[in-house]
């Protein structure tokens, strides 16, 4: 029996209007609108340097904001796209006549919830250009695009833009290492400046997860666009808060889901199962319009595959501010041992913060 059917007929009266279901939504994302989807995320629309609240204790965090305002002030000009645009000297309002060399773009590396993508979206919203002239979205969304325009498409898309932002920057397959690779060059050779964030440096990317030694030159060659920048810190979605809220019961999710107007309800398991039926691109428009999620039965997960697809449903909801009310299992118990050992830690542990903290947003639900 699903939870919907047992809220109707386990728990008594609940007269509100059935609540949606993740797992009936399979949605497709035409790619004109994956273009103009590259802003930042609801969560992070309104954030800038100065909303940025450095960690006293962490200089290199004060530090970041200053070179990324610099960095930013750096991307005055004429725009990269266009005959005139791509002759432009990054940085500076000059012709030029060659690519320049050394790092073009910026890379934050740091571990989660030092607030590397509220770091990466304030550079977007700082940097003077119209915003259809600068892209921001994480490494999915990316590679993404490639696969529905095309790679030369692509390349003339983004070549017209002044700055392009990437987060979650991470390389978990060869064939992305040699595309991303290629893709970056060509960028840059157009006068595109980049920024990215990531929790493992440029040159140790892919470690772990695939023979990273067989692609050094496609590795060194993305290192090359870069300067690092390493910020330090403790998880801010955690500091000095309280503990998350346990886990509910079954009928309070549920009932709380019957409430709230918006939310979805669904078993945990069917919606893993879903989730490898849905592109990891599309898990952003899988969450149009909630204003709650709502998950019952909340278990450990069966293996990596599945585990990495709801790493990146997690990073779309707290992106979109949607809070997530359970039963079952804490989320510091979704990930096994060696999972959260292994090479996609950083990954995981990311994914256990956010959800921690929609489920800390979630607790009203339940109380109201």
């Amino acid at each position: 029996m699903s939870s919907s059917s047992a809220a109707v007929s386990g728990i008594g009266r609940i007269p509100e209007a059935v609540p949606l279901s993740l797992c009936t939504r399979e949605p497709y994302v035409p790619a004109d609108r994956l273009v103009a989807e590259m802003v930042p995320p609801p969560r992070f629309d309104s954030v800038r340097f100065d909303t940025y609240i450095p960690d006293p204790n962490q200089p290199s965090q004060t530090e970041a904001v200053r070179v990324l305002s610099g960095f930013a002030t750096g991307l005055g000009g004429a725009p990269a796209g266009g005959t005139a645009g791509k002759r432009r000297l990054f940085g500076f309002g000059r012709p030029r006549k060659k690519t320049p060399t050394g790092p073009r773009g910026v890379y934050l590396d740091g571990g989660y919830g030092v607030g590397k993508t509220h770091l990466l979206a304030s550079l977007w919203h700082a940097a003077p250009a119209e915003p259809e002239l600068k892209a921001f979205g994480t490494f999915v969304e990316l590679t993404n695009l490639v696969g529905a325009l095309g790679f030369q498409k692509t390349v003339q898309t983004l070549s017209g833009h002044r700055l392009v932002c990437i987060d979650e920057f991470e390389l978990d397959d060869p064939g992305d290492t040699v595309l991303v690779s290629t893709l970056l060059g060509k960028l840059v050779d157009a006068g595109v400046a980049l920024a990215a964030t990531s929790n493992t440096l440029p040159g140790k990317l892919g470690e772990g997860r695939f023979a990273a030694a067989d692609f050094l030159r496609e590795i060194q060659g993305l290192s090359a666009h870069f300067r690092a920048l390493r910020i330090d810190g403790e998880d801010y979605r955690h500091r000095g808060l309280p503990e998350a809220p346990a886990p509910y019961s079954d009928e309070q999710v549920t009932k709380a889901a019957y409430a709230t107007e918006g939310a979805s309800l669904d078993e945990f398991p069917p919606l893993l199962d879903h989730l490898a039926r849905v592109h990891p691109s599309r898990y952003g428009a899988l969450t149009d319009g909630l204003k709650a999620v709502c998950l019952t039965d909340v278990q450990p997960v069966p293996d990596q595959s599945t585990a990495l697809r709801l790493v990146v449903l997690a990073d779309r909801l707290y992106d979109r501010e949607v809070p997530v009310l359970a039963s079952g299992l804490p989320f510091d118990k979704l990930f096994s041992e060696d999972m959260l050992n292994g090479g996609y830690r950083k990954k995981y542990f990311r994914a256990i913060s956010r959800l921690t903290a929609l489920a800390r947003d979630a607790k009203g639900l339940v109380e109201h």
